[in-house]
């Protein structure tokens, strides 16, 4: 008797492809459970040595994190070989740094992985662009009149100093970017404009702000409160009010920008940099009953 079946294979997503290891198991498991509905969180987690069922959907989930011990029984469950290994306990490491320097060191490793640039389709000197905090600043020296042409001296000069290497490296990237051009003799800053695919903005600007909030958080400690300007405000506003405060921040950006660009003969690099972000849950829609109960309180005071 013919059998009419038809069997349909359901690829595996690669680790490559990933920034996020828990989405990156999240889709592992709906590749294998679509390949095969008795596959189970059940199952999964048993393969991979735990006893509690549901630990896995747990992590997947973000309320549980995978230790250096059941990182590598994870990767073995899901059959990844030594280089995948490797590759998906850097993105653990990454996803769950507790600091932005264990972060960012982690992100750089990530970052130079040959498969995962591949898989990524990133562009090589772009990319490296974004994810050096000291590119930027590099082109940004180059603006002033007693700019040297010379690793050695641009190295020293850039604060924190970076190694000669680094300087070097960061020369040639920024001349093929067209950041640096000649003219005569020297090099100058050339177009500012740098734009970028949506999965370079994705992967690699996340990185960058990282980077440059860890400069900052030193700048605190280790550079004189005559030449910095560090503040913040904390506020209590309405949903609504973000879309205002975040084209007002817009504005003030490009404002300075151009005040910046205006300068003749500039003399120091700065970095500014400008957060906004939530420090409580979003509220929940209020029933009936809460507004009751909200209507009854006193009036905030003011002063």
């Amino acid at each position: 008797m013919c059998s009419n079946r038809v069997t349909v294979l359901h690829s595996l997503p690669s680790v490559y492809e990933y920034l996020d290891y828990r989405a990156f198991l999240r889709d592992h498991y709906a590749a294998k459970k679509a390949a095969d509905a008795k596959f189970s969180f059940r199952f999964f987690a048993r393969r991979a040595g735990f006893t509690s069922s549901n630990f896995l959907k747990l992590v997947m989930d973000g309320d549980r994190n995978l230790g250096p011990t059941t990182v590598e029984r994870v990767a073995n469950a899901m059959k990844l070989d030594a280089s995948e290994v490797e590759f998906f306990s850097l993105l653990v490491q990454m996803n769950q740094a507790q600091t932005v320097a264990d972060r960012n060191r982690a992100f750089e490793r990530v970052a130079a992985n040959r498969r995962f640039r591949a898989a990524k389709k990133l562009d090589g000197p772009l990319f490296e662009y974004l994810t050096r905090w000291y590119y930027p600043v590099i082109r940004e020296l180059a603006g002033r009149d007693d700019f040297v042409e010379d690793p050695a001296w641009i190295a020293a000069e850039v604060y924190p100093p970076i190694e000669v290497k680094e300087a070097r490296a960061a020369l040639k990237t920024l001349e093929k970017l067209g950041l640096l051009v000649r003219e005569g003799d020297r090099l100058v800053r050339g177009d500012a404009s740098v734009t970028t695919g949506h999965e370079v903005r994705h992967v690699v600007v996340p990185a960058y702000h990282l980077q440059m909030i860890e400069r900052a958080a030193k700048a605190v400690e280790r550079v004189a409160v005559e030449e910095r300007d560090v503040s913040s405000l904390t506020v209590c506003i309405r949903e609504a009010t973000l879309a205002e405060l975040k084209a007002k921040i817009r504005r003030f950006r490009e404002e300075m920008l151009d005040r910046c660009d205006s300068d003749g003969e500039p003399e120091r690099v700065y970095q500014l940099c400008i957060q906004l972000f939530p420090m409580s849950k979003k509220r929940e829609p209020a029933g009936p009953s809460k507004k009751g109960r909200a209507s009854s309180l006193p009036p905030r005071r003011r002063g």
